[in-house]
């Protein structure tokens, strides 16, 4: 009897438990969350109450530290009393109407104001990429900022890491920023560490984790930006990885896999906008605040033709910035909507804006990979595609062994985005993130070249080939993926 007794209070207790967590849970899990995000975490507390919880303690608060969103308002207040001698820039009718109120969006989160007169090329290819990035630390004079998610030493990158180290030579100051988390994972990363010690670089690494040296924050918060200024005059941004194309990766090597990235070289007053951010990241990392680039760089030509504005976003920010940017664009669109997005796991408000657009008779086509490197964003991202293609989005999937992992838009035929932000939670949450917006026919011309290359050599996927292509259990697969990208 007295066994029976026990057994029974002690699942009376594991129940008392579970409901006290559970409605604990009811109460803390959707402070200052989507009413999706917050169903995710009661349900995984409900079915999982020890995993739940310990889950939760982790990574249960999608903002960094106080002491940094300090700083990024600091650096927020400064660039805008940085831009109060800015001439405002003039539209024409050349520019779109709505273009203002977005100009207006970016500038009141972001802080960034939108600027004339500059110029940009776009490149593709992987050799060309180092190419540039190296031609760039060549020409450097006086400083060089390098701020990349992933940053290895290896055969691939070496010619930048051989410039990096003839800079410092000739008495260039080279500051260097790479994410922990992000890079530690590849072989090379300590051998990356030593060589940036020993050519003489200041390098820090960027949202580090490590609790024994007070160092700690939630520990998938990412700085996913790309990044290289040199003195001010010339900033190379995009999606590039500083890492073989390969990423090293056994698997990849086996099956001849390769990422495919897009990278913008820009001249002219918006480079002075990309080195903030630089600067602001740096301030985080090491609470020393450098000297404008405008106040450093010589008188910036204005010759360009192209109007830009920095957009960064992240968990530093109150909004999610580069998701209203995103879904302002989609709803302005009149005519045609291109998007490039290797991880797309949309939430609510940008389904919704990509599928009214579509109804509403805009052309809306979507390029993402035949195949992908990350199983549970990639198998998330399918459970989308039967609400996309039923509301008319093309869907077009870049075929291996190429990884599209390029990241950029282009609105009707005059404004372009690009840079190093997906179109999925992470990116809007949780990661770092600098994006950035042209308007320019040229410029959107020439992006549109670089969609026309994809969509020759990509497989349109159609409803009808997507429910044949699509077994039962893929299906389940993909719904289970995607419940879990909710809890952030």
């Amino acid at each position: 009897m007295s066994g029976w007794l026990s057994g029974l209070t002690a699942a009376g207790l594991l129940t008392a438990v579970e409901v006290t967590l559970i409605v604990v849970a009811l109460i803390v899990a959707p402070r200052n969350r989507r009413p999706s995000s917050a169903l995710a975490w009661i349900l995984l507390i409900a079915l999982l109450p020890i995993v739940g919880v310990l889950l939760f303690l982790l990574i249960g608060r999608p903002q960094l530290p106080a002491s940094r969103q300090d700083k990024q308002q600091h650096m927020n207040d400064w660039i805008e009393e940085e831009s109060q001698d800015l001439v405002k820039v003039r539209l024409t009718h050349s520019t779109p109407p709505w273009l203002p109120s977005v100009v207006e969006l970016n500038q009141t989160v972001g802080a960034m104001p939108l600027l004339a007169g500059n110029d940009a090329r776009l490149i593709t290819d992987f050799g060309d990429q180092i190419a540039a990035l190296t031609a760039a630390v060549d020409g450097a004079r006086r400083y060089l900022h390098v701020e990349f998610f992933i940053l290895i030493s290896d055969a691939s990158t070496e010619p930048l890491f051989a410039a990096l180290s003839r800079a410092v030579q000739r008495g260039v100051t080279v500051r260097v920023l790479l994410d922990h988390i992000g890079t530690l994972g590849y072989p090379g990363y300590r051998k990356t560490c030593r060589e940036l010690t020993r050519i003489g670089a200041e390098w820090h690494l960027m949202l580090p984790v490590q609790p024994w040296r007070g160092r700690y924050q939630r520990p998938d918060l990412r700085n996913h930006r790309k990044l290289l200024v040199a003195d001010g005059d010339v900033a190379l941004v995009g999606s590039l990885n500083l890492i073989d194309p390969s990423y090293h990766k056994r698997a990849n090597l086996r099956r001849g896999l390769h990422w495919v990235d897009l990278l913008a070289e820009l001249h002219g007053p918006v480079v002075h906008e990309i080195d903030a951010v630089f600067v602001t990241d740096w301030y985080s990392e090491t609470d020393e605040l450098l000297a404008s680039s405008r106040e450093l760089a010589d008188e910036t030509h204005r010759d360009g033709h192209l109007l830009c504005q920095v957009a960064p976003s992240g968990p530093a920010f109150k909004i999610e910035n580069n998701l209203a940017l995103f879904n302002t664009l989609i709803y302005y669109a009149q005519r045609r909507l291109s998007i490039t997005s290797p991880y797309f796991v949309p939430d609510e408000s940008l389904l919704a804006a990509l599928t009214t657009a579509a109804r509403r008779g805009v052309a809306v086509e979507l390029f993402v990979g035949e195949i992908g490197d990350q199983f549970l964003v990639f198998h998330a991202q399918h459970s989308y595609y039967d609400d996309l293609l039923e509301a008319g989005v093309r869907i077009y999937r870049y075929p291996a062994p190429g990884i599209l992992h390029a990241k950029h838009m282009s609105v009707d035929e005059q404004v372009t985005v690009l840079g190093s932000s997906n179109m999925d939670i992470r990116s809007f949450q949780l990661n770092l993130e600098l994006t950035l917006m042209v308007c320019s026919r040229t410029f959107t011309d020439h992006m549109s070249a670089v969609e026309d290359q994809y969509r020759r050599i990509s497989q349109e996927l159609t409803l009808q080939g997507w429910h044949r292509h699509r077994s039962r259990l893929h299906r389940v697969v993909d719904d289970v993926a995607r419940l879990t990208s909710a809890v952030q």
